[in-house]
């Protein structure tokens, strides 16, 4: 069935995608008819837009890679210009980070009524007599097409966590994420890659180097426009490289909760450190599913389950 459901939703999604790009064509035609006749709402005090390479190699069993340009967008959560949806508010990652200053988040807006961001990170910020200093990074990632995601915090500087998300069909739940991240400026880069028991170390590689722009107007039909497709095009991109794992014949891994609805709770087992599952990110697990650990918390996760069709056809083998 799951077949059957993306090409539903394929469909789905070119033609609001269609109809959306011809009434934002029209939006800013009109604007730059009649440009002295429209008030708008900038955002550029509190949006920076940044563009660049995002690079995936895949060494082991087969290999793999592309590279396509990306954008992002780094908003000021203290001061956002809307309401990003389903993200943290400034408080709460500050909450899980335990910091007390400025947060910021890195993210690919929707475009056309789609959203599709498998990666997002959150600076954290730490002011201490007057100094600013980037001192925590959470990470939100999503997996396609089943919109489960995962959130957690680490050490911008280098880090290592237990994969703790099934990503790809064509990757198991084994070995850890090693992530770092740099601070944001005129430059941007970020790096993740896969220590795995059987393939080795750097199995799997993401990284994605990016550079501030600048465009003349930050208005929402421009930050539109300078997103217009960009989701949609990394969905894509998502779904040929998969193919192409296919054909190479990859292993094909079911995902985990098919077998194991507990596989979250061995994930944290898995990690060796003090952790739990995390109410510090505004409380969105259930009360019965958090692990209460003896002393400090070093670490903590969130997962949000996927929504139906997707939650149908991952639950486990003994539902149904």
């Amino acid at each position: 069935m799951t077949p059957l459901y993306v090409l539903c939703y394929t469909i789905y999604t070119t033609f609001t995608s269609t109809i959306l790009s011809l009434l934002l064509g029209f939006r800013l035609l009109r604007r730059r008819l009649f440009s002295s006749s429209t008030a708008a709402k900038h955002a550029g005090n509190v949006i920076a837009l940044y563009e660049g390479q995002l690079h995936h190699e895949r060494r082991n069993p087969v290999h793999n890679s592309f590279r396509f340009t990306t954008r992002y967008a780094l908003i000021d959560l203290d001061r956002p210009p809307y309401s990003p949806p389903t993200f943290l508010s400034a408080d709460e990652a500050r909450r899980a980070a335990n910091t007390n200053g400025p947060v910021f988040l890195l993210t690919t807006l929707p475009s056309l009524g789609y959203r599709s961001t498998p990666v997002s990170y959150y600076y954290c910020y730490d002011i201490q007599d007057s100094k600013r200093t980037f001192k925590k990074c959470i990470v939100e990632g999503t997996n396609t097409p089943w919109a489960e995601s995962v959130t957690f915090v680490f050490n911008p500087s280098g880090d290592s966590v237990p994969k703790c998300e099934y990503i790809s069909p064509f990757s198991d739940m084994l070995g850890n994420w090693k992530l770092k991240v740099s601070e944001p400026g005129e430059d941007l880069y970020a790096y993740i890659s896969v220590q795995h028991p059987d393939y080795g170390n750097n199995y799997f590689i993401a990284t994605l180097k990016g550079k501030k722009v600048n465009i003349s107007s930050t208005t929402p039909d421009d930050l539109e426009a300078f997103f217009w497709l960009q989701p949609h095009k990394g969905s894509i991109i998502s779904y040929w490289n998969g193919v192409k794992l296919w054909w190479k014949n990859a292993p094909f891994q079911e995902h985990p909760r098919k077998e194991n609805a507990a596989y979250r709770e061995k994930a944290l087992a898995r990690n060796g450190k003090t952790t739990q599952f995390c109410p510090a990110f505004g409380g969105n697990n259930p009360v019965e599913d958090v692990v209460r650990p003896v002393g400090t918390i070093d670490r903590c996760y969130m997962w949000k389950d996927a929504p139906w069709p997707w939650s149908s056809l991952i639950a486990p083998s003994s539902s149904h």
